[in-house]
């Protein structure tokens, strides 16, 4: 994923815990010892059930970061016309990351062009000298080199077929400038390049692995015409037959192809986003894995890896007023975590990130940004086994770790902190050490009543002692026991609040002794509720709904829990007029759920109240949703385009556009048109198709972002474009669905 835009990252990769303050300080110590315990990191790295392992057989995490631009027009990485690529290779290593992931286009290798945007002269002297005139493949070969020389370790990362500033939009491996043939016979090169004796320092070769394409998708360009997975219903099965789709089918022959000329290197297979109806994230859904796994020649290669963003990309189901850290796990757990949990095979988080307001690295309010990005931190701390690369390096990028100008300190020392707490450094002598893990992170008790976590004491660098374990920052009225203490392995934590105990939450400290080593913590939040036996509500994003005749709108009604109640609720809509159908995303549910109303073209004309009606047991709830059914046509309809200009840079600029329904009837799909007046050319536009002929410029919704209820508005659409450097002008006159809008 990328933009080159540093006031909005909405692009998707395509190109983007509830834990208290005292509990992430508590892990980030705590997880700081890891990278001691762990093994050097020598040698080519393989596989072994869900761990990565060096050649010595230790076991290793990567914890990296994205440095991209070698994908883009400019073929290299981006920052050069500020620094020299040895200050921020140097500055990587001295934050202490242990991998760069590098990606690249086929276009890049198959012209290997002589890039140019690099300054040759910063910081009182001359900068870059070795990139004066030569290719964009000699100039990878000269930052790999001298990665490898300062103890680096690179993933290369096939992330588009033409040079571009995002992922590939047909949501593929190929395109027809850039067939199936020739982005193996790419990867087929670039393994005979880099596994050469010239990137191996001190027995370690640089290149470790190869990311074989960037976040394929089933939803490319509108319809599914993408990536799919094997066994996929929605797409009949996805049948291996089907190879200009069949992704991991793909994956083997590109992975098999790899391996035939180097064995020992790591094989990087992402996800789509999309299985059997089920879509999250581009590049990030590994549910078919399960059923359908990537199976290569060479055995102990092969890592899965995932793509996962926060709601200031795009607001995904999961996120809403009723999201909490457990509900975030669960669903990690469900599209890639469970394939690490099950020790099928490694688990690398290719792209995540944030952006550097502290609101949105530390959060407590559900569905927030600073919500997922704390919880993320927090399920990686308790997921050692987990690999991961931040995005992104670039300063250039909304989820920025170096400003503008590359310098060595990051743009936000609170989120470098918490990176920090889940590095591992390759290297070093290991001494023995353990850390502690709380699982879960949170209990909800009621008085009188008793709740239980698991506390886990890991090992490492041969550490085989005893842990005592003790509980501190109990509220009153709590008790707290371990079932095994001390303990050579993990014992069960059960708090038990009295019938008096005070309503409220507090943060336990978890700590563990085990003679003169270094105290390890850990810390999960207690809820302590009032005794009621607990009870539920239910309550809708919107109290009403619009949606036109042969079109659907989706609401999402939330379960608010009520003293401690934490069963499934099963949901069901009455009162629905004739010709409209109601769906349910997931029923039962133990937080939200997306609604959708269908209207057939016949549907009853009219306002409707809905029910929703909720059971858990004996227990039921509702909440009403007012549904108007409009006619099939454009009475009614009236729009305003929001335009907005983030910001400017030589030649380029990035903005942002919102389309407000200000009608009366709603909207299914979407084709916005407007003409720019000063020769501007949009060069990346995301969630939406674009064409540009001249001056004008055609855009049509997404699969997923055509529905404007009357009174609402999309604001999810945005791109990067050129200008003339002198005059900028906001187009005046918009066009929807044909309709000038005011």
């Amino acid at each position: 994923m990328h933009l080159v835009f540093t006031d909005s990252h909405l692009q998707f990769r395509g190109y983007h815990r509830v834990i208290q303050i005292a509990l992430f300080v508590a892990v980030a110590a705590l997880v700081l010892l890891a990278p001691n315990a762990w093994g050097q990191g020598t040698g080519y790295w393989h596989t072994s059930g869900n761990s990565i392992l060096d050649s010595n057989e230790n076991e290793i995490r990567i914890a990296g970061i994205n440095w991209y631009g070698f994908e883009t027009p400019d073929h290299l990485v981006h920052g050069l016309w500020a620094q020299d690529y040895h200050t921020v290779l140097n500055t990587i290593k001295s934050l202490g990351y242990n991998v760069i992931r590098i990606p690249f286009s086929n276009e890049m290798v198959e012209t290997n062009p002589v890039p140019t945007n690099y300054t040759t002269f910063a910081n009182g002297g001359p900068v870059n000298q070795a990139l004066y005139g030569q290719t964009a493949l000699t100039d990878l070969d000269t930052i790999v080199s001298y990665a490898g020389s300062i103890g680096l370790r690179v993933i290369l990362d096939n992330h588009r077929s033409e040079a571009g500033e995002s992922n590939e939009a047909n949501g593929l491996w190929y395109t027809s400038a850039y067939p199936q043939s020739n982005w193996i016979a790419d990867w087929q090169t670039m393994a005979t390049r880099y596994s050469a004796s010239k990137f191996t320092f001190n027995g370690n070769p640089t290149v470790i692995g190869f990311d074989l394409r960037n976040e394929p998708h089933l939803i490319g360009s509108g319809s599914t015409t993408g990536s799919c997975w094997t066994g996929d219903t929605a797409t009949n099965g996805c049948p291996s037959s089907l190879t200009s789709q069949n992704w991991p089918v793909a994956a083997e022959a590109a992975g098999n192809a790899v391996l035939a000329i180097n064995p020992k290197l790591l094989i990087f297979v992402e996800g789509n986003d999309c299985y059997s109806g089920v879509c999250g994230w581009q590049g990030g859904n590994l549910i078919g894995v399960a059923s359908h796994p990537v199976v290569l020649n060479t055995p102990n290669q092969l890592v899965y890896s995932a793509h996962d963003y926060g709601p200031n990309l795009f607001q995904q189901a999961w996120f809403s007023s009723s999201t909490t850290p457990a509900s975030l796990d669960a669903t990690w757990n469900k599209y890639w975590g469970y394939i690490n949990a099950d020790g099928t095979a490694p688990v690398w988080l290719g792209e995540f990130g944030t952006d550097s307001t502290s609101s949105d690295v530390e959060n407590t309010a559900p569905g927030s940004q600073g919500q997922w990005f704390e919880s993320l931190i927090g399920y990686l701390q308790n997921n050692p086994s987990i690999n991961w690369t931040y995005w992104a390096l670039n300063g250039e990028d909304t989820y920025a770790l170096l400003d503008g100008n590359y310098d060595a300190t990051p743009l936000s020392a609170l989120k470098q902190s918490q990176m920090e707490s889940i590095q591992f450094t390759l290297g070093g002598t290991p001494s023995p050490s353990f850390t502690l893990t709380a699982s879960p992170l949170a209990l909800t008790v009621v008085q009188g009543s008793s709740g239980s976590a698991t506390i886990s004491a890991i090992g490492a660098g041969g550490f085989t002692g005893s842990v005592t374990l003790s509980a501190s920052g109990l509220p009153s009225g709590v008790t707290a026991s371990f079932a095994t203490d001390p303990t050579t392995g993990s014992s069960l934590l059960t708090l038990a609040a009295s019938g008096t105990a005070p309503a409220g939450t507090s943060t336990v400290t978890i700590t563990g002794t085990s003679g003169a080593l270094t105290p390890a913590t850990t810390s999960l939040r207690l809820t302590v509720n009032t005794k009621s036996g607990g009870t539920f509500t239910l309550a809708p994003a919107a109290s009403s709904v619009s949606v036109t005749q042969g079109s659907n709108v989706t609401d999402t009604v939330s379960v608010r829990d009520v003293n401690g109640f934490t069963g499934n609720v099963t949901l069901v809509a009455s009162g629905l007029p004739s010709g409209v159908i109601a769906s349910f995303g997931t029923n039962p549910t133990t937080g939200s759920s997306v609604v959708t109303f269908a209207a057939s073209s016949t549907a009853v004309v009219g306002t409707y109240t809905i029910t929703i009606n909720g059971s858990s047991g004996t227990l039921t709830a509702s909440t009403t949703i007012a549904l108007t059914v409009g006619q099939n046509g454009t009475s009614g309809f009236a729009c305003h385009i929001g335009y907005t200009i983030g910001s400017h840079w030589a030649g380029g600029f990035g903005a942002a556009i919102t389309i407000n329904n200000t009608g009366t009837a709603a909207i299914s799909n979407w084709t916005l048109t407007w003409s720019f007046a000063n020769g501007q050319t949009i060069t990346q536009l995301w969630n939406g198709n674009v064409v540009q002929s001249g001056a004008n410029v055609t855009v049509t919704n997404m699969s997923y972002d055509g529905s404007i209820p009357a009174g609402g508005s999309y604001s999810g659409m945005g791109f990067n474009g050129t200008w003339n450097n002198v005059t900028n002008a906001v187009p005046n006159s918009f066009a929807l669905n044909g309709t000038a809008c005011h």
